[in-house]
């Protein structure tokens, strides 16, 4: 069993980055969002950090290009890729729960709100909680 997963939400222009512990309990350790071109320094800094086992990486968008060169940097039996459709969806939902919306914004209708800053962290993070509960298809790599 993993004991340390990082989420890798991939993008052109920026990235989400989430580091969960599993064990003894599951605790997020780590969150950000950062430039696409700073990632992968970024995403090495933390595995080595954390002593990560596994990369969690979303499966669409920008995935291919990411994956070849996630394998430069990691083995590839450490990086699985899980169905990431409509976790930009969850994770906005997600955002008014982590960040409470502010007095005038509670006002708006939930659909009407617009996060105040990038939420791909989160969608990483959702990323690893497919992985961990098995909701979704794993595909190692």
């Amino acid at each position: 069993m993993e004991r340390v997963l990082v989420g890798f939400d991939p993008g052109r222009d920026k990235c989400g980055l989430a580091v969960v512990q599993t064990q003894p309990a599951w605790q997020v350790l780590h969150r950000e969002v950062v430039p696409a071109q700073e990632a992968l320094p970024r995403l090495g800094a933390l595995w080595q950090q954390f002593g990560a086992e596994r990369l969690i990486l979303g499966d669409q968008t920008t995935a291919r290009q990411w994956k070849s060169q996630l394998e430069l940097l990691l083995p590839p039996h450490q990086i699985v890729l899980v169905d990431e459709r409509h976790s930009s969806e969850e994770a906005r939902r997600r955002y008014w729960e982590v960040y409470r919306p502010r007095w005038w914004q509670r006002l708006l209708p939930k659909g009407l709100r617009l996060p105040d800053r990038a939420y791909d962290d989160l969608v990483a993070l959702i990323l690893v909680e497919r992985y961990w509960r098995g909701q979704k298809t794993a595909k190692p790599t």
